[in-house]
């Protein structure tokens, strides 16, 4: 039961960490959102830059549209982070009661977050397609989640589910640059010191910048797919291409989304809106990893707490 209970407690802790975080930077994701979901016609784009997305929801009003699907996408946000984490804590534990020992190696640890990552974006993915259409929408007029998703066929709402598995190879990734970045770092510095100095280990301001560099540069490596998914998942603007007088719409596959960014906007298309995926995504795993480390210890608490009361309580309607 302890061992449960530990699990939801990291799968709790973990899912309020990532819908507060996803809230505090939601305008950010909106304007991130919008400006890579658009794709540049015959050399004319609606947005050159990522301020023209805010400017324009500023200029007409509708600055609280910049929040429009935030419901959605808090509600996937704590979902997928609870089935991710609690996943992971779930596998984990088959796998050490498997080998008979509480430490796994670096490899195992990847493969369970891979297998948790999948797991995840399996059973999320209709809500992540539906924020992603939400958040595309021209401002003020984005649809409800039932009407979102129930668009189209039911297929539609898995769309950009074999990117989103990809991606999940995200943090193995960052973890080996990370490992790579510190073992670098460590030799110079055991170079340098005395065979007599105490053991040299990185410090937590270091630990943190790598991470910083090892995320950024797994996402730079992974960019062009997070794109090409964002495009697929983008909301149809059918009015606004009947104005643009579009000659073909693209595809929503992702041949058909790799062959439209390469034609219209070349090699450098692929990476439009790199920098604020950057910035967002730093933030947003910084914020996350502080948030969910102050709200575990309180959520590990009332956890224990609440089985004492019931301990207590049970004792009770047994005495006489």
């Amino acid at each position: 039961m302890g061992v449960d209970l530990e699990s939801i407690s990291e799968a709790t802790s973990g899912a309020i960490g990532s819908l507060l975080s996803t809230t505090i930077l939601y305008p950010l994701d909106t304007c991130k959102s919008k400006f890579q979901a658009e794709i540049s016609v015959r050399g004319q784009q609606k947005y050159r830059y990522l301020s023209d997305v805010f400017w324009e929801a500023i200029s007409s009003g509708n600055v609280l549209s910049l929040y429009q699907g935030l419901g959605t996408k808090n509600l996937q946000s704590f979902v997928s982070s609870f089935i991710y984490f609690y996943s992971y804590s779930y596998f984990k534990r088959l796998h050490c009661e498997r080998i008979g020992s509480k430490s796994i190696g670096t490899k195992a640890n990847l493969l369970i977050a891979a297998a948790a990552g999948a797991c995840t974006s399996v059973l999320t993915q209709p809500l992540d397609t539906a924020s992603s259409r939400m958040q595309t929408s021209e401002f003020g007029k984005a649809k409800g989640l039932w009407k979102t998703l129930t668009e189209g066929a039911w297929g539609n709402a898995f769309d950009g589910l074999g990117i989103s598995l990809l991606l999940t190879s995200n943090p193995a990734i960052q973890y080996t640059v990370f490992d790579q970045l510190k073992q670098n770092l460590l030799e110079k510095r055991m170079a340098k010191a005395n065979k007599d100095s105490s053991p040299i280990v990185l410090s937590a301001f270091m630990a943190f910048l790598l991470g910083a560099v090892s995320k950024s540069a797994a996402t730079v490596i992974t960019y062009p797919a997070i794109r090409c998914k964002v495009m697929i998942q983008a909301a149809d603007d059918s009015k606004d291409n009947e104005a643009k007088k579009l000659p073909k719409r693209i595809r929503k596959t992702i041949p058909g989304v790799i062959y439209a960014i390469w034609k219209k906007e070349g090699v450098l298309g692929f990476f439009k809106g790199l920098q604020a995926q950057i910035l967002k995504t730093v933030l947003s795993s910084a914020l996350l990893l502080m948030i969910k480390e102050k709200i575990t210890a309180t959520t590990w608490f009332l956890i224990l707490a609440i089985r004492k009361t019931l301990f207590v309580t049970k004792g009770r309607l047994k005495s006489p």
